[in-house]
């Protein structure tokens, strides 16, 4: 079964429109979800959730439609966005006591559990909260209360290189067994390259590519040389950048001869993300 399956969804605004967007996260897998800032990223989210009026397109979560059974997901649903603030002057302990009425499975104790983990003490306010902490907080609301699929955005913004890895390291934890899925949308794509099995790439509101991490991956080659082998793979390339040593370009793996004497590496997800970008610069 599907943890997700977004198909052909559509929502127009007045510069910016998601077109078509599809995607499938399999149940007990994490999914990457990647973009720059504005490519559609928490537009594509905030539909998926109801947040937001889609135009047209279809969202199921755990093998129902979710517009039809709204009410019924979001108690299964866990969701953490970056940047979203509570009330500023209440104490923890207070805006959590507001929120667990929303949930029939509050979970208690594994609510306690996470503050332990997360070092959060229900006493302090929200506004003495760093931000790290704030993202630590949401987080272990959306861990509490029998989440199977958990929709994050950006949830490691603001945390510390040490903060993040421990994060990583839960978020693999909770898909081991097979029963938590997870859609981990962020544009620090080295996490994603430590966690995720899949990777989605939305660009300008289309998604580009939707595979697993290294398939995702060997879709591309990063080609560097001299001018005169640019010349040769020139209208191949995606994009390029030229510097006093040559060059340096994405191509498809499809579209390069590796019998060439260009030299190829595999590109990581920020230099395919950078190398996108600079495709629409270089042509407009």
């Amino acid at each position: 079964m599907l943890a997700l399956d977004v198909r052909n969804l559509n929502k127009k605004y007045e510069h910016f429109q998601l077109k078509d967007v599809s995607f499938q996260v399999k149940k007990g897998y994490i999914m990457g979800f990647i973009g720059a800032n504005g490519a559609g990223k928490t537009t594509t989210i905030k539909s998926i959730l109801n947040l937001t009026t889609i135009d047209s397109g279809e969202i199921s979560t755990l093998g129902k439609n979710f517009i039809e059974h709204e009410l019924e997901m979001k108690q299964v649903i866990g969701y953490a966005f970056g940047g979203v603030n509570y009330y500023t002057r209440s104490k923890i302990k207070k805006v959590t006591n507001v929120i667990k009425n929303f949930y029939e499975n509050w979970e208690e104790e594994t609510y306690y559990n996470y503050l332990k983990r997360f070092n959060l003490d229900e006493n302090k306010k929200i506004a003495e909260l760093s931000e790290g902490m704030k993202v630590k907080y949401n987080l272990a609301l959306a861990l509490s209360h029998g989440s199977k699929l958990l929709i994050l955005d950006e949830p490691t913004s603001g945390l510390d290189p040490v903060a993040r890895d421990n994060l990583l390291e839960l978020f693999q934890e909770l898909v081991e067994e097979g029963e938590v899925s997870i859609l981990f949308s962020t544009h620090i794509t080295s996490d994603l390259e430590k966690c995720a099995d899949y990777i989605t790439y939305i660009h300008n509101g289309e998604i580009i590519n939707s595979s697993e991490k290294e398939d995702f991956i060997n879709t591309y080659r990063l080609l560097s040389g001299d001018d005169s082998q640019l010349a040769k793979v020139k209208d191949q390339l995606i994009s390029y950048k030229q510097n006093s040593f040559g060059f340096t370009g994405l191509i498809h793996d499809q579209d390069f001869d590796p019998k060439s004497d260009i030299n190829s590496v595999r590109p990581n997800l920020e230099e395919i993300m950078i190398y996108f970008s600079k495709r629409e610069d270089m042509y407009v």
